[in-house]
């Protein structure tokens, strides 16, 4: 129930600072500059929405196995869009302020955080409360990737299983705690310019997944799976076709990218800003691959 307190101050949010949204101004620039703006933020809103499609069975392995394949679809589907819009048209909604309002131009000059104090900025000192509970919802949301660690360390090899999952979860925490003290300066900078690194390797293993399973697996008359092999090598495949397909993925996303480190060729070609059409280049070869393999 962690969700509640975030719900209803990001509510509260809404109320005091809609009234500073600029829905009127139009967008600056040509239709391929338009266009090219909203796919890399489109992209970027990717990237952290489907992370969770690595971690998703950590968690849905506790649900009863006659459970519905629609009703995990539903419940993911309506969860994440739902929380994501509510964080992103808030998030929108004050950036449209900064030129319209002095008091958000010189907060957001200092940083994300300091625009999101500064809107609450009228309910004084309750106002200041928000804020720090949407503060702590950041450590809420660390639980789930904190949890999942341990079972990535222990899918590196077969010894790291003699560690306890406990054990490598203090090792995740003690990693990004390294890493928030040492970018605590730019830490935000340094998040927002890496974010779609995230969304990118997610996009070609969400495309692998989905052709093993629809094709090789079952919806089409596949073979199955055989859950119970899971930690057989002799039974499991090498991953060749995989292997290949996904770095074919990756080079395609290189080529599509448009981030502030780099901007990839086709990318640059769309607009004067370029575009991250990345997610539109990552359906690959899997397919041919794997019939070799």
């Amino acid at each position: 129930y962690a969700f509640l307190p975030q719900l209803i101050v990001i509510c509260i949010l809404y109320g005091i600072s809609a009234k500073n949204f600029d829905l009127t101004t139009p967008s600056l620039g040509n239709s391929a500059t338009v266009a090219g703006n909203r796919l890399s933020f489109l992209s970027l809103c990717l990237s952290a929405a489907i992370t969770y499609a690595g971690v998703a069975a950590d968690y849905f392995v506790y649900y009863p196995p006659s459970t519905p394949r629609l009703r995990l679809f539903t419940m993911s589907l309506l969860g994440l869009s739902t929380s994501f819009a509510l964080a992103l048209i808030s998030g929108i909604g004050l950036a449209t302020g900064i030129p319209s309002v002095p008091a958000y131009a010189t907060a957001y000059s200092t940083s994300q955080g300091a625009l999101l104090v500064t809107a609450f900025d009228p309910l004084g000192a309750f106002g200041r409360f928000c804020a720090v509970v949407i503060a702590l919802g950041l450590i809420a949301n660390l639980i789930p990737p904190t949890y999942s660690s341990g079972v990535d360390f222990q899918l590196l090899a077969r010894q790291a299983t003699r560690v306890p999952r406990w054990g490598w979860n203090t090792v995740g925490v003690i990693i990004y705690m390294v890493c928030a003290l040492a970018g605590r300066d730019s830490l935000a900078e340094i998040f927002t310019n890496f974010l779609a690194l995230m969304g990118y390797w997610v996009a070609v293993w969400i495309a692998l997944t989905l052709e093993e399973e629809v094709l090789f697996r079952g919806w089409l008359g596949g073979r199955g799976w055989e859950w119970a092999d899971w930690d057989r090598r002799e039974k499991l495949p090498i991953g060749l076709a995989a292997l290949a397909a996904f770095l074919i993925g990756w080079a395609g996303a290189v080529l599509c990218m448009d981030q502030v480190w780099y901007v990839g060729p086709i990318a640059r070609s769309v607009g004067d800003y370029g575009a991250d059409v990345s997610f539109l280049s990552l359906s690959s070869d899997f397919v041919y691959k794997k019939k070799i393999h």
